[in-house]
């Protein structure tokens, strides 16, 4: 029978389950990633399963998100993950190297492998072919212990790509578009594989970007052909052995087609506070911009960096806006300054970061108060950037360097054809993995240093056949990782849980962290009431861990996103759906609830029903596989893996 390309890759690491769309199945993990802010966590949760060494064929841990160092913390941390990477056979990439997407996509991501990372923004690996998810931390530990990754075998939609992009427009605005079309929410346990005639004239950086993105819409992954542009990426990195022809089958059977005419595609943008909400850029010509950062693990490479410089060569930026870029890796860093690049950035009036995440997660250079920021990464939730009253808008590299020059939004298309600079890329990239540090000969020898910040991962218990607790908050749609769990200036508490449960909800409710803390310490559990695409955003599974911490037993919503309801059912929580979704109305904060025969309800697929003080029911259902229940009774995953 004819296969798409995600199901041949599926097919190939099958380990458990029937490969057909809505069955959990088990599939192998080749490689895995872990960055510095989820990574401490999940190394903390891999010493815990008391496994010495990990069973990948390749493990990453990168240090490219806590770089701001104020305080011991994010020092410490790092000393943690180089000295526990050395022990259990991980490479290193230090802080300065760069952005770990953008890294392992150069230096070692494989067509037809698989790759599993504690970041939502894996799926860049989709860009040469590999099936790249972001998931957990203790998913990713797990993975790492030689243990099956757990997914539902998605729905595939075949995005198919004719024509080709004209000048000024870019891979950013082919996203984007996708974007219009799908949202942002509806695209749980879906994958996008791109094919068709299109493709052949996007390079490996373009379809990085595009597959990046594609967190956004809430997929699985997504994933493009590995194909002679692919070949011409692996050999100019010297790793064209790892080169392998990859494609769909001529007459594979897809869920759902999408067709793009990339001829048509014209430059778009992402208004606050939501990747989902694109307009044409033309829409929003002439509004005035504050600042404009470029960079991120979205739009940082060789490529983007090359358009952008030669736009800004000659020119200054704007008096009254502020020009932001980070090159996304270290390789591109060099090169940009050995080819003159950097200079003419420079000489436009950029300011020039580090090589890390940076001002995506809120982690410096927040913009002004009611700022128009104009980025290039991939994500705008409100308050991401640091400045809650700013708001950031999603653009290509191309769109964002004429806004820098003009000091306000400039439709690309409105520039002349001839003017848009002629890049040419080199056949060779610099090699130079100095700052990849390879794990000890001698991992008996080493001893891993644990700073005042880190502490062990905390413990859940068992679920109980009943429980009553009290409504500590109530939220509405589309509530991201972000508002449950806050970045920037936090970040450093990440792996000292009781010190960063204080900041559950804070941009939400500041007093839900004390108010779930009293509720626990009367024996009571603290219950979450949402509205639609609850936990979108990042693959953080602090958002589940920290509630966990503060007594949270069940969130009841009427949906959830892929990753958040897995990381939830992965700290002993209950992710619980409205079978009547205007049941929601019914319930408010402190409310008291009892659920009741919670056991037997899971045992019989049977739906729970919440007793509300007031007599009334609610009927709440839930899509849990055997083994998610077996984890949700153990108290979560670390307990589950312990007894298994």
């Amino acid at each position: 029978m004819p296969k798409t390309l995600t199901y041949k890759i599926l097919a190939n690491h099958l380990v458990s389950g029937e490969l057909k769309p809505g069955n959990e199945i088990g599939i192998k993990i080749d490689q895995t990633l872990t960055q510095d802010a989820t990574g401490t966590m999940a190394y903390l949760q891999f010493e815990a399963m008391g496994i010495p060494k990990v069973k990948t064929e390749l493990s990453v841990s990168y240090v490219d998100h806590n770089t701001l160092q104020q305080g011991f913390e994010n020092a410490d941390d790092h000393a943690y993950l180089r000295t526990v990477a050395s022990k259990i056979g991980v490479r290193f990439s230090r802080p300065g190297n760069g952005v770990c997407h953008q890294v392992h996509i150069e230096r070692f991501g494989v067509p037809g492998k698989t790759l599993l990372g504690s970041d939502s923004h894996t799926p860049t690996g989709g860009g040469i072919g590999m099936i790249a998810i972001g998931a957990g931390g203790i998913d990713v530990a797990v993975a790492m212990g030689g243990g099956a990754f757990n997914l539902i075998a998605p729905k595939v939609t075949k995005v198919m790509l004719t024509g080709k992009l004209r000048k000024w427009v870019s891979a950013k605005d082919v996203i984007l578009h996708v974007l219009s079309i799908v949202s942002t929410k509806g695209n749980v346990n879906t994958v996008l594989e791109y094919c068709g005639d299109g493709v052949k004239y996007l390079s490996v950086p373009e379809r990085a970007t595009i597959t990046n993105m594609g967190a956004e819409t809430g997929v699985t992954t997504s994933i493009f052909p590995s194909d002679h542009i692919t070949k011409e990426f692996l050999k100019a990195q010297n790793r064209v052995s790892s080169w392998q022809e990859l494609k769909a089958d001529e007459d594979a059977q897809y869920d759902k087609i999408i067709e793009i005419d990339l001829s048509k595609v014209v430059p778009m943008a992402a208004l606050p506070h939501s990747p989902g909400n694109v307009v044409k850029v033309s829409e929003i010509a002439g509004k005035k911009v504050d600042q404009v950062a470029i960079g991120s693990c979205t739009n940082s490479s060789l490529w983007d960096l090359m358009v952008v410089g030669n736009i800004l060569k000659g020119k200054n930026v704007d008096p009254k806006t502020d020009l932001i870029i980070a090159p996304g890796s270290k390789q591109v860093f060099s090169m940009i300054s050995k080819n003159g690049i950097l200079t003419d950035m420079i000489d436009a009036g950029a300011r020039i970061m580090e090589s890390a995440c940076g001002f995506c997660i809120g982690n410096g250079q927040s913009p002004k108060t009611d700022a128009v920021s104009v980025r290039t990464n991939n994500r705008n939730f409100e308050g991401r950037s640091g400045t809650r009253s700013a708001g950031i808008y999603l653009v290509s590299p191309e769109t964002a360097a004429l806004c820098a020059l003009k000091g306000e939004f400039v439709d690309p298309l409105s520039m002349k054809e001839k003017d848009f600079p002629e890049i040419d890329m080199p056949e060779n990239f610099d090699i130079d993995d100095s700052m990849i540090l390879l794990p000890s000969e001698k991992p008996e020898q080493v001893q891993i240093m644990r700073g005042p910040n880190i502490g062990n991962p905390p413990k859940n218990v068992p679920l109980k056949e009943t429980l009553e607790g009290e409504i500590v908050i109530k939220v509405g749609d589309k509530i991201t990782t972000d508002h449950i769990m806050p970045a920037g200036v936090r970040l450093k508490y990440r792996s000292n849980i009781e010190k960063y449960s204080e900041f559950v909800f804070e941009g939400v409710d500041p007093d839900f962290s004390r108010n779930a803390l009293k509720v626990k310490q009367s024996s009571k559990a603290v219950f979450i009431v949402a509205g639609e695409s609850y936990g979108q955003g990042s693959s953080r599974e602090h958002a589940a861990l920290c509630p966990m911490y503060l007594g949270v037993k069940a969130v009841f919503a009427r949906s959830f996103e892929r990753i958040h309801s897995a990381n939830l059912v992965n700290f002993g929580i209950l992710p619980l759906v409205f079978v009547e979704p205007s049941d929601y109305d019914k319930l408010n904060k402190k409310d008291e609830i009892a659920m009741k025969n919670i056991l037997r309800s899971l045992d019989k697929n049977e739906n729970i029903i919440l007793e509300l003080s007031n007599g009334s029911k609610i009927k709440m259902s839930y899509s849990l596989s055997d083994r998610q229940k077996a984890i949700i009774k153990a108290g979560g995953l670390l307990n589950y893996t312990k007894n298994n």
